[in-house]
């Protein structure tokens, strides 16, 4: 009797969890399990503004795939997805086809730059390894070339970030720490450098509680980060941004350094794969199936699940898609098995949300708890070390996790 196959599209959080879980819950005469990235790494995409900055080196925001998958249950492919073919139950890539009997879209996120003009060319984006060396690169050079120029470009000390979501404000953080250590090594005023943080809408760190988000404000302040809260941009070019509130209030404010940091959306490839979706994202059945399709689960960030209580989608978190990885392995494991009723109910088990604000400090609600300072920092390496461990146990731990807590 011929093995049902199963692919998995991306090895990010919730494309390797459901890979490892499935490894221990299928034996290899039960399903051909088929894992697909293009890189033979995983990379923590939560540690990403560590490595944008330079505070973290970008080797140690991934791993080997190999390392944590069991080779004599899972084909590990390293190869770049560039169609689904949902009617024809086929995968195209750069290495070939790919036939499946189940197939789970774990494919992650891609920038969304809202249509701004300028952006996709002249602004940097925190979204993968690569993009990060890039984005701490690029910093080094500004610093280094403005310390050896006869005539000094003060703009090149300029870094503008996009954006006081996490990414922006974990990002921001981050710089708070960085920059001091750049003018040292260059030589170089502090007091010529300027961080700002243009964000359109009224607050940082929306729908976070107030008062922590005033004090995550108040620190970065003091590490020199100006604000403009309220102000959408409406333009990047080589040089600068263009930000105003309307047509009167514009200003160019002229940047070495644009980093990107508002806005996501799902893989591409789901808007040509058949699959309903909403901006590349997929508004998945109880069970994390996408409408229609009863052999296709769609998790991660490609995936929109709503929160009742508040009729707002989600935030496309590395908590949420671990935990949709789960569930997704225990699906197919039944219809594997042969039950095709009653399948799982995804529903989130959040149990808090933390801020870095650098690596000392930070913000957060735990267990309903609110953190800041340094107990909050040590929570934030606890959460990045369980995500290690679920996917790899204390060996992954005790090599790429985070002990300086103090």
């Amino acid at each position: 009797m011929r093995k049902p196959s199963i692919v998995i599209l991306g090895g990010g959080y919730a494309g390797l969890m459901t890979a490892t879980r499935l490894q221990k819950q299928l034996g290899k005469d039960e399903a051909q399990i088929t894992l697909i990235n293009k890189h033979d790494y995983h990379y923590e995409t939560t540690w990403l503004h560590e490595a944008s900055a330079g505070t973290l080196h970008h080797d140690r925001v991934r791993y080997d795939i190999a390392s944590v998958i069991d080779r004599s249950k899972v084909n590990f492919m390293v190869a770049t997805v560039e169609e689904i073919q949902s009617a024809n139950n086929k995968i195209i890539t750069d290495a070939g086809e790919v036939p499946y009997d189940y197939l789970v879209v774990a494919l992650g996120a891609e920038s969304e730059t809202f249509g701004i003009q300028g952006l996709k060319e002249h602004a940097f984006t925190i979204t993968n390894v690569n993009q990060s060396r890039r984005i701490r690169e690029h910093i080094d050079l500004q610093f280094a070339t403005y310390a050896a120029e006869d005539e000094k470009k003060p703009e090149r000390l300029t870094i503008v970030v996009g954006g006081a979501g996490f990414t922006g404000i974990e990002f921001l953080g981050e710089l708070g720490n960085r920059v001091p250590e750049l003018c040292r090594e260059y030589d170089i005023d502090p007091k010529k450098v300027h961080v700002i943080c243009v964000e359109a809408a009224p607050m940082i760190l929306p729908g976070f509680d107030e008062e922590l988000v005033k004090y995550a404000k108040s620190k970065l302040e003091s590490k020199g980060v100006e604000f403009r809260i309220g102000t959408p941009i409406k333009e990047a070019t080589e040089t600068s941004i263009i930000v105003g509130k309307g047509e009167e209030e514009v200003e160019e404010i002229k940047a070495g350094t644009i980093v990107w940091a508002a806005g996501v959306r799902g893989s591409s490839l789901i808007e040509t794969s058949g699959i309903e979706n909403m901006r590349a994202r997929v508004k998945v059945n109880h069970d994390l199936r996408a409408p229609g399709l009863d052999n296709v689960f769609v998790i991660g960030d490609c995936s929109l699940i709503i929160n009742e209580e508040i009729n707002r989608p989600y935030p496309p978190t590395a908590q949420i898609a671990m935990q949709q990885g789960e569930v997704v392995a225990r699906n197919l494991t039944a219809l594997v098995k042969g039950q095709q009723e009653g399948l799982e109910t995804f529903t989130p088990d959040l149990k808090g949300t933390v801020c870095s604000l650098g690596e000392d400090d930070a913000i957060g609600v735990v267990f309903g708890r609110k953190l800041t300072g340094t107990a909050a920092s040590f929570m934030k390496k606890m959460v990045d070390n369980r995500a290690l461990f679920l996917i790899g146990g204390l060996g992954l731990v005790l090599k790429k996790g985070k002990f300086k807590f103090f």
